[in-house]
């Protein structure tokens, strides 16, 4: 079965054969902190990808076990003294064990959920319905925990789950000033069905700034879930279904509040073998973007409140690899409702990986476990990221430190600082 836009295995030959085996990714790559063992970093995924490629090895269940100890978090190509693209390398060889073996159960449930919006639409609202009868509070915090406790993910910690989205709760489009452009939203999955709050407040500070925002109906998952799974030909899907919703009205920037879907739809897409880059060449993080557009120097000009809410914050992976570190800080550093610090090992993953945390929760709870000695050094109340997968993870990683740090969206604290009003976030968490 061959993908026609998704790079093969043998698309990365030439970078293969460029890894020196030197082992500076092995200080780097969480999962291989976590147990140690050669299989599970970046040097020893390469020797596994060159060996594919030699027919040297089949892809035989020990290694589609090292292949799977990955998070493709990308901290091993940031130090990597030629760059050699481990996560891409990775995503190629879960697409070919795919092809060849079939997805696993997981990955077929996620498939299924990803490829269909009513399916998705009907599970969270079902979900909403359901879970005060199968979950219960976390007394620490507002996140709840599992009343019958999984095998795969025992005690794992989860999100109250809205029962309206986001596409219930905002038009698909808003007129704005004459004089402003047109901005497309790319809400993702995380944002449109379980914090769907986070993307209200996106869309009211577009509205405020006087910009029209298309919020298109037909946008779905980014692809990255599927990415991670080894499903190739649904990534190419949602790519197809995604470029097309954002072509039916002329948008100058395409948005994004979480960094999962902006490493996905612009990052991910940018490497595919395909015409993208109208699209690619629109994406744009939120805080780049309110930056650009001087909300910034808007929030900084605000009188600073008498008590503010000390917060630190989490660098998401896919934005880290893209060299956006510097402006949620800014953006952090500007409100006037917070006292912003810095925490140790901020940029180190926070364990949730795509798929990763069900394959391997364990692995996941332990390299999450790693950030909460610098989180408790930093004595914060909050601790803000530019991601719903890692709020997600983060709180669940909280929640089993027994701590009472609440886990937020950047956006959440500008929305309470524009709003000038206590954000409901804190109700419940502290």
């Amino acid at each position: 079965m061959t993908h026609t836009k998704n790079k093969s295995l043998q698309d990365f030959e030439q970078v293969i054969r460029e890894c020196v085996k030197c082992g500076v990714c092995q200080a780097h790559c969480p999962a291989y902190q976590v147990n140690k063992k050669e299989g599970a970093v970046a040097r020893g995924k390469i020797a596994l990808a060159a060996a594919l490629l030699d027919g040297e090895a089949g892809l035989e269940a020990h290694l589609q076990q090292d292949i799977s100890m990955c998070l493709m978090c990308g901290s091993c190509v940031n130090k990597c003294p030629n760059k050699v693209p481990t996560h891409e390398i990775v995503g190629a060889i879960r697409r070919q064990i795919t092809d060849n073996r079939g997805l696993s159960l997981v990955g077929r449930g996620v498939s299924t959920l990803l490829g269909s919006p009513a399916l998705m639409k009907t599970l969270s609202k079902g979900s909403a319905l359901l879970s005060p009868l199968v979950l219960k509070k976390v007394p620490e915090s507002s996140g709840l925990r599992l009343r019958f406790p999984t095998p795969v993910m025992k005690d794992r910690t989860v999100p109250n789950i809205a029962f309206h989205n986001l596409f219930d709760r905002v038009p698909e489009f808003i007129e704005g000033r004459s004089d402003k452009p047109v901005v497309g939203f790319f809400a993702g999955c995380s944002i449109t069905y379980i914090y769907p709050e986070i993307g209200e407040i996106m869309v009211s500070i577009l509205q405020r700034m006087g910009y029209s925002v298309y919020v298109p109906r037909t946008q779905q998952c980014c692809g990255i879930p599927a990415l991670s799974s080894g499903n190739g030909r649904l990534v190419e899907q949602l790519a197809e279904t995604n470029v097309d919703a954002f072509r039916r009205k002329e948008v100058q920037y395409i948005i994004t509040a979480c960094a999962s879907c902006n490493g996905g739809i612009g990052e991910y897409y940018r490497t595919m073998k395909a015409d993208y880059g109208d699209f690619t060449g629109k994406v744009v993080d939120f805080s780049v973007f309110l930056k650009k557009e001087r909300l910034f120097a808007e929030l900084a000009g605000m009188e600073k409140w008498p008590d503010r809410v000390r917060t630190t914050y989490h660098d998401p992976c896919h934005l880290k690899n893209q060299g956006i570190t510097r402006e949620p800080r800014e953006l952090l550093r500007a409100l006037p409702n917070v006292d912003f610090v810095e925490m140790e090992s901020a940029a180190t993953c926070c364990g949730l990986g795509g798929t990763f945390s069900v394959y391997h929760y364990e692995a996941s709870k332990a390299i999450g476990a790693r950030k909460i000695d610098g989180l408790k050094e930093s004595k914060a109340q909050l601790i803000a990221t530019a991601c719903p997968g890692c709020i997600m993870q983060l709180q669940d990683t909280i929640n089993h430190a027994g701590l009472s740090v609440k886990a937020v969206h950047l956006l959440e604290l500008v929305a309470e600082a524009l709003q000038q009003q206590p954000r409901k976030a804190l109700e419940n968490g502290l």
